[in-house]
């Protein structure tokens, strides 16, 4: 139990300590200092420990049973509930200020066609075949026009390959249980989706960070993994890295590409930004189509409530390998949605949309790199999300998760590098989403 750590972050801190004590426990569990079912000391102990009133560690063990971090039982004393954080229920949208979320355009002629567009959509389909069970993966004119679409980053995607799934989240839960056997682990940036942590430790799945810099992940890294470890798949964010903004360079693709052919491992290339930059360099799904899962889809350009994705397979038995999975976890994504936008894809009206959204993200991005580019603020041209490296206090304690919490109650999405952290190192920055219901 980290009680020298909790002391100097209780004295350093500009919040009550029982405010405090759950995102002690809660920071503990991302990096791994707190354990599933670990048992946590008497409260009475602990509140001398730390140099508390009882009544002020015991509220803030209240706070962290709330949101799920802990239990109690009588005779047991309190114990770690997970390995995760899990996101507390809310009737409303506060999640968001934890969330990547692209721009809102307000008012804007593309959108409104896309609200049309959507109406007539649900107007026009018979609404039977909208309300029954269908084959996982999308209708035959789902996957075409899916195919269409990814082909402007893919140009080898084909229809029998692409499966229409609810969700790059669901492609992901689907294709980890999928690659990652027993005893094997998942290769990932030190950095990463906080998503994927969740599913890492809801299935059990060890992961194993690599190096990465400011270009992104280290190709020797890798190799070095595929050479010492059971690795089951490498999964990485390659275009507008989740958090960092980093874009692997062509070079770097092309050696990851031939280390996982050499060893065999599957590639997961999670591509949920990358039809935001105007352009970027060949996918690892053209430089080593055998092996990698290339998924796409429109939560990060269009709507994080849109759950649909794209996910293309490597080979005909591996996409119908993908389907059983992702069918036993999800049953099928939404007809009601698949047919919405199917119907914007064909008529252009996504296009026209992503063409505004880059827009968007380009203006937002420049304000940010004029406001903070002297503190070393990271962002790309047309991205939403920028990396903020962080001074080290002056006493030593960490501030990202603090400084966080304080610019999320003024409204601004900052979330602290802990939340991404998967080699229990975390770096003192922060992630800033410019998108969401911010207007300029």
């Amino acid at each position: 139990m980290p009680f020298t750590h909790w002391l100097a972050r209780l004295r350093g801190s500009t919040l009550p300590a029982y405010q405090l004590i759950p995102e002690l426990i809660a920071e503990d569990l991302q990096q791994g200092r707190l354990a599933p079912r670990e048992r946590l000391p008497p409260l009475r102990e602990l509140a001398t420990r730390l140099q508390l009133n009882y009544t002020t560690v015991v509220r803030g063990f209240a706070q962290a049973r709330e949101r799920g971090l802990i239990a109690s039982r009588p005779g047991l004393g309190s114990y770690v509930r997970g390995s995760f954080i899990g996101l507390p229920l809310r009737a409303g949208t506060g999640a968001e200020m934890t969330m990547n979320l692209p721009p809102e355009l307000e008012d804007h002629p593309a959108l409104r066609a896309l609200q049309e567009a959507a109406s007539a959509s649900i107007a026009a389909a018979p609404l039977h075949d909208l309300m029954r069970y269908q084959d996982f993966g999308g209708t035959a004119r789902d996957r075409a026009l899916a195919v269409q679409w990814l082909r402007q980053w893919v140009t080898q995607a084909s229809a029998e390959r692409v499966l229409v799934a609810p969700g790059i989240h669901a492609v992901l839960l689907a294709l980890v249980s999928l690659l990652v056997k027993k005893g094997q682990s998942l290769c990932v940036e030190p950095l990463v989706y906080p998503g994927l942590k969740a599913i890492a430790a809801h299935l059990n799945v060890q992961l194993h960070p690599l190096e990465m810099d400011g270009e992104g992940l280290l190709p020797p890294a890798f190799e070095a993994a595929c050479r010492t470890a059971p690795v089951g798949a490498l999964y990485l964010c390659p275009n507008l890295h989740n958090p960092t903004t980093a874009t692997l360079s062509l070079r770097r693709r092309e050696r990851l590409a031939d280390i996982a052919l050499r060893y065999s491992v599957p590639i997961i290339e999670d591509d949920a930004y990358g039809m935001l930059p105007a352009a970027t360099p060949p996918p690892l799904a053209e430089l080593a189509p055998e092996l990698t899962y290339y998924v796409s889809g429109f939560s990060k350009w269009l709507g994080a409530g849109l759950r649909t994705a794209q996910v293309l397979a490597p080979t005909l038995a591996t996409a119908q390998r993908l389907a059983g999975a992702l069918r036993a976890t999800t049953v099928m994504a939404s007809p009601f949605v698949n047919a919405v936008v199917a119907d914007w894809l064909e008529q252009g009206h996504a296009a026209e949309v992503l063409t505004a959204v880059r827009a968007e993200c380009a203006w937002r991005s420049a304000l940010i790199r004029e406001r903070l580019g002297g503190l070393g603020v990271l962002t790309q041209p047309n991205g939403f999300h920028a990396w903020l490296p962080l001074a080290p206090a002056a006493d030593g304690h960490c501030v990202a998760g603090e400084l966080a919490a304080s610019l999320q109650s003024l409204g601004v999405a900052a979330v602290a590098a802990s939340a991404f952290c998967t080699d229990r190192q975390p770096a003192e920055a922060l992630r800033l989403c410019l998108g969401g219901a911010l207007t300029r």
